[in-house]
């Protein structure tokens, strides 16, 4: 995909041409959405609602991350509707197939070499990551998503969120150490990667 190629055809009018771009990032779109909404029926409207905005002002697009700028628009949206529901989500962030059955595992979790012993333990596991992030506090919450589940860096989290990246780094040391906290009983079975970002956290 031409992706710069894409956004100027769109810029000009181009709706195939968006209609590409939405293609390509409706899935993390609406990952972004439900993750912090935890409901799919609100993160679907949130994620319609960040592509219209998207078309509505993509001539205002002037460069930078695209992704990032994606990401920005249905963060935004969502914390729209969280201040029209003036609550924090309560439905936990149980991940989803399409005919709406919770998934055994997400898949930073799968491990197809798990025994059945070690499958409940994982399963254990996915359940406190998953309560323990939906006890952040929104702000916090979005920025653990958006760096250590979607994989952006400082810079496109910054972007997304509209925030400087010294921000973004002191919420996610912030969000980490409370996840840390939250996970102290499972601390051995988290996954090297996840105990490693705590620990420097913790030792910053």
């Amino acid at each position: 995909m031409d992706e710069a190629s894409l956004i100027q055809s769109a810029q000009n009018g181009d709706l195939e041409a968006f209609n590409r771009l939405v293609l390509a990032y409706q899935e993390l779109v609406y990952n972004q959405a439900l993750r912090v909404l935890g409901e799919e029926a609100a993160a679907a409207d949130a994620t319609q609602e960040a592509f219209i905005s998207a078309y509505r002002n993509i001539k205002g697009f002037r460069g930078g991350i695209f992704r990032a700028w994606m990401l920005r628009i249905v963060t935004n949206a969502c914390y729209d509707d969280l201040r029209r529901r003036q609550r924090r989500p309560t439905t936990p962030l149980e991940p989803m197939d399409e005919a709406g059955d919770e998934v055994e595992s997400p898949y930073w979790m799968v491990d197809d070499q798990d025994m059945p012993e070690e499958k409940v333990e994982r399963k254990q596991l996915e359940q406190a990551i998953l309560g323990c992030l939906e006890g952040l506090p929104v702000e916090f919450k979005t920025v653990v998503v958006l760096v250590d589940v979607q994989g952006l860096d400082y810079n496109e989290a910054a972007q997304s969120m509209g925030k400087p990246v010294g921000t973004v780094k002191s919420r996610l040391a912030r969000a980490r150490l409370r996840l840390r906290d939250c996970l102290h009983s499972y601390w051995e079975l988290l996954p090297p990667e996840f105990r490693l970002k705590f620990e420097e956290d913790g030792h910053s």
